[in-house]
């Protein structure tokens, strides 16, 4: 979307690097602005603007492509949660008290605490053990449906799907992010 009604009337890439640096910045600025009238938003869209460029003008011959695959996956993970907290912060100064308490420079809040304590269960660190592996693995979700389906496959999807509406609908409730705007 972004792409077809901002990037390509700007011009895209089509009038040398400068510009297609500008226009990935502008791009991912507006998309910042478009989420929230707020400093986090517009800074939000500046920091996918500077990912992207630097993306862009590194390529093939930056160091990260000369990283192992699981390597390269867990470092674009954490720069897109790094993002989300400018995401969900309410402002500049809360997205920084929030960085400042993950990298242990200011004591978190006690209700981190108590989340902490809520999602370090044995249950949980069990699923997120057997997800890390999945992640891994050669074949995705995608290769799956691509893929004609036989019994065996249903059989172990069909209850890892029940699995996962279960223990989506036994959370609390959690409003949709975009409700509130």
């Amino acid at each position: 979307m972004l792409r077809d009604y901002l990037y390509y009337p700007l011009g895209g890439n089509r009038k040398g690097p400068a510009r297609t640096y500008a226009n990935l910045g502008i791009v991912m600025l507006l998309g910042g602005l478009w989420h929230g009238a707020k400093w986090n938003f517009i800074v939000w869209g500046a920091y996918h603007g500077a990912l992207l460029g630097y993306e862009r003008w590194r390529g093939k011959q930056s160091l990260y492509e000369t990283l192992p695959h699981p390597l390269r996956i867990g470092i674009t993970f954490v720069l897109v949660l790094f993002s989300w907290v400018l995401f969900r912060a309410d402002s500049l100064g809360g997205a920084g008290r929030y960085y400042a308490a993950m990298f242990r420079l200011a004591p978190g809040s006690e209700t981190s605490l108590l989340l902490g304590a809520g999602l370090y269960t044995p249950y949980r660190i069990i699923i997120l053990a057997v997800c890390s592996l999945l992640v891994f693995q050669p074949f995705q979700a995608h290769d799956w449906a691509e893929r004609p389906q036989t019994w065996v496959r249903a059989t172990v999807l069909a209850p890892l799907f029940a699995l996962c509406v279960v223990v989506m609908f036994g959370q609390s409730f959690n409003p949709f992010l975009y409700f509130q705007f």
